[in-house]
């Protein structure tokens, strides 16, 4: 059977523009196997799929500018007596960037560190823009860094907005993704980077119409 999306498969174009309808509406697979008749195995697959092409496209994405919000956050279940925040035990950290009002970028590091987190910075913010961050300080010295005014909100002393310094953005897009993520019970390590892009994916489309989005792409480059 021709299907223009999906390449040698043999569900057809009516169910699986049904299956793209539901992951654009972000149904699990349970609920999208019953609603297309499709087997939960092969919806998951194909929703595998999705994400790896998700993953692809956001890396065309165009650096930021302008004003900047930059965090990072741990992600995992296993917790480790007396450790919290930065250093926690057991988690996966990501950083994040973005922008007030538009896209997010994120990508996981291995610690919290300046020579982790300054290079990422440089290669996604274009010079002369506004950072806002909180008081770590893995941020120092971000000014001599292409050029950025940098202002900071300092949570370790309660502060949380100061004038139009703060990170509520991030903090929002990090409430979002983690929001998603326990929704499916939890996400296995080895699938966290494409469960995290599609979070910014979708992030980042908000406002417009997913499966449209999704359609048009598969049909230039199918599954």
């Amino acid at each position: 059977m021709k299907n223009k999306y999906c390449r040698r498969s043999r569900i057809t174009e009516v169910k699986f523009r049904k299956i793209l309808d539901c992951f654009s509406k972000d149904l699990d697979t349970y609920l999208t196997a019953e609603i297309s008749g499709i087997s939960r195995q092969s919806i998951s697959i194909i929703f595998q799929k999705l994400r790896e092409q998700i993953a692809i496209l956001l890396e065309n994405e165009q650096s930021f500018s302008g004003e900047i919000e930059v965090d990072e956050s741990y992600f995992g279940a296993r917790r480790v007596r007396g450790k919290r925040g930065r250093g926690a035990g057991g988690k996966i950290l990501v950083l994040g960037i973005l922008k007030r009002g538009g896209k997010v970028y994120t990508q996981i590091i291995p610690r919290a560190t300046k020579k982790n987190i300054l290079p990422i910075l440089r290669g996604k913010i274009l010079e002369e823009s506004t950072v806002h961050t909180d008081g770590w300080k893995s941020y120092d010295g971000l000014i001599d860094v292409n050029n950025f005014k940098h202002y900071r909100v300092y949570h370790s002393k309660d502060e949380f907005v100061r004038g139009k310094s703060h990170i509520n953005g991030i903090e929002s897009f990090w409430s979002f993704v983690k929001r998603r993520m326990r929704k499916q019970n939890g996400v296995r390590k080895d699938k966290f980077l494409l469960h995290l892009k599609e979070g910014e994916w979708r992030w980042n489309h908000r406002n417009d119409d997913l499966y449209k989005i999704l359609l048009k792409e598969l049909k230039k480059n199918p599954l």
